[in-house]
């Protein structure tokens, strides 16, 4: 029979597990370290529904993506062809849209590398190609987040049910 604390620890593992969902999307919230956090839970409270092999592969995958969310925006913006100022414009874009949200999170990189390779002295083509590679960035983090935090969702609910099931026929 389980208790009333494991009950809640339990709940509280799915209600961060959700929350890394809702994080993935808005970027106040670090979803894929919420998830993995509602994963680490259920690993020690449910024993034996989750492997330490999956538990690592999630640790790492959630470092990853976490990194390339700092790192991809850049990156792709000097791909696209970006200067420091459409670095520097995407980056304050990226603050100033954090005042206007949802809307500003998309349209302030996006402005803001516009902008900043328009003050490099660039022709209109090439200064709506680097902000476009800004916002595939933003696309690209956001989807893999995403993704991660659905998949240690399911992984989570997946073994609370699993150990529910056990303990309330046991």
């Amino acid at each position: 029979m389980m208790t009333v604390l494991i009950i809640i620890v339990l709940l509280i593992a799915v209600l961060l597990s959700l929350t890394g969902i809702v994080g993935a999307i808005v970027p106040a919230l670090p979803g894929p370290p919420l998830s993995f956090a509602s994963l680490l839970t259920v690993y020690f409270i449910c024993p034996g529904t989750i492997s330490t092999e999956l538990l690592i592969w999630m640790l790492v995958l959630t470092i990853i993506v976490s990194v390339l969310d700092y790192v991809a925006p850049i990156w792709l913006t000097k791909v696209g062809g970006g200067s420091k100022a459409a670095i520097w414009g995407s980056t304050l874009g990226l603050i100033a849209g954090l005042f206007f949200m949802p809307i500003g999170l998309i349209v302030g990189p996006l402005a803001g590398a516009f902008f900043g390779e328009m003050t490099n002295n660039s022709s209109l083509g090439k200064a709506t190609r680097v902000a476009l590679m800004s916002f595939v960035s933003f696309l690209l983090t956001t989807g893999a987040k995403l993704v991660l935090s659905a998949l240690m969702t399911f992984y989570t609910l997946e073994a609370v049910y699993s150990f529910s099931i056990g303990r309330f026929f046991s």
